[in-house]
């Protein structure tokens, strides 16, 4: 089974990165196969570098470019979901080799976001170190050899020029993160408040002060802002933006969201601040995520059983196995809940589901 590609679009405004887009442009050009990893902090732009990227380079890989959410999947799961992806056989012993066969015919170029977890990382890439593939991985750190290290900064940060003219003054007090920054310009784009009126709030909450975070998307920046519009938001929308930051697997539509979040209303209508504001994105048409940095903010003001996601998902696909394509993040993360949990009934679901790809050789 052969899925629809997932590769996000050009992204649109990319300020103040044509340097790295070229000197990352080149060593794929010259070195092939790369592998590269775009390192730096939560909000960095380091997924919106990969795919401007992606973009840039890929005529010179006959537009075989391949976008994968990895995060912390083990290294059996990694694998999965390239088989997954690529229609090769998951079978015991064919796994690997049919995924080193595929990969050896032509050129491919793989992105592999959010990455977390170095020893499966490093498993899975020597595992396919032999083949024609490149990879792009984007992280907040990366303890791997033999991968070439591409630090990301905030764009023009070192220079000290503002990357979003509109909102120029908040720069210093947003640290230059371009997440934060893109999100105040939205806000204030909307005519929702002025700069003024966000720098106070900005101030008032303490954006200046400094604090120990808790790990890399704990940024205060960012979660000022989710505080400045979550009193802004009706319900339906916090429930949204709560549903979309609890779940572990990658995009989903907006269907998805209305019903875990139980909105049973205009779905559209709650969803248009989330937007508006840059609080979600829209990876794909009709497919919308969540930035890490955004999530963990929004996590900390809501609640949401796993197993809600787990339900709906399994069964959407059993109703529908043909959306595996689209859902198979979904997927391994009611596998991943299913193992935590000890639901062996909830495990042999998930596999049956797995089990009605017909892979090809």
């Amino acid at each position: 089974m052969a899925g629809p590609d997932f590769f996000p679009p050009p992204p649109r405004g990319l300020k103040g990165r044509a340097a790295e887009l070229t000197t990352l442009a080149r060593t794929l050009d010259e070195t092939r196969p790369a592998r590269l990893a775009l390192v730096g902090s939560g909000g960095s732009g380091k997924s919106m570098l990969a795919a401007a990227l992606g973009h840039r380079v890929a005529r010179g890989f006959g537009g075989r470019i391949h976008w994968f959410r990895v995060g912390a999947w083990d290294y059996q799961t990694l694998a999965e979901m390239l088989a997954l992806r690529f229609g090769t056989p998951r079978a015991r012993g064919l796994l690997v080799p049919r995924l080193v066969d595929f990969l050896g015919r032509e050129e491919r170029l793989l992105v592999l976001d959010n990455h977390e977890d170095d020893r499966a990382m490093a498993r899975l890439l020597e595992a396919l170190s032999g083949t024609r593939a490149s990879f792009v991985i984007t992280a907040r750190r990366c303890l791997l050899s033999g991968v070439l290290i591409f630090p990301v900064t905030a764009p023009r940060v070192t220079s000290g020029r503002a990357a979003f003219p509109r909102v120029a003054p908040l720069t210093r007090a947003l640290r230059w993160n371009p997440l934060a920054l893109d999100i105040a310009d939205a806000i204030v784009q909307s005519g929702a408040a002025t700069v003024p009126a966000l720098a106070r709030f900005l101030d008032l909450g303490g954006v200046a002060r400094v604090t120990a975070i808790a790990h890399e998307d704990d940024l205060p920046e960012v979660a000022l802002l989710v505080a400045w519009a979550w009193p802004r938001l009706s319900p339906a929308s916090r429930r949204i933006l709560g549903a979309l930051s609890h779940l572990e697997g990658d995009h989903a539509d907006l269907a998805s969201l209305a019903r875990l979040a139980d909105v049973r209303g205009d779905a559209e209508l709650a969803l248009a601040p989330l937007a508006r504001w840059h609080l979600v994105q829209e990876p794909m048409r009709g497919r919308y995520a969540v930035h890490a940095v955004v999530r963990h903010a929004a996590l900390k003001r809501t609640t949401f059983d796993p197993a809600r996601a787990f339900e709906h998902y399994v069964a959407l696909l059993e109703r529908d196995p043909a959306r595996l394509a689209w859902e198979q993040t979904h997927l391994f993360s009611a596998m991943d809940h299913a193992h935590k949990t000890g639901d062996m009934a909830g495990m042999l679901r998930v596999e049956r589901l797995l089990g009605q790809l017909d892979p090809r050789a």
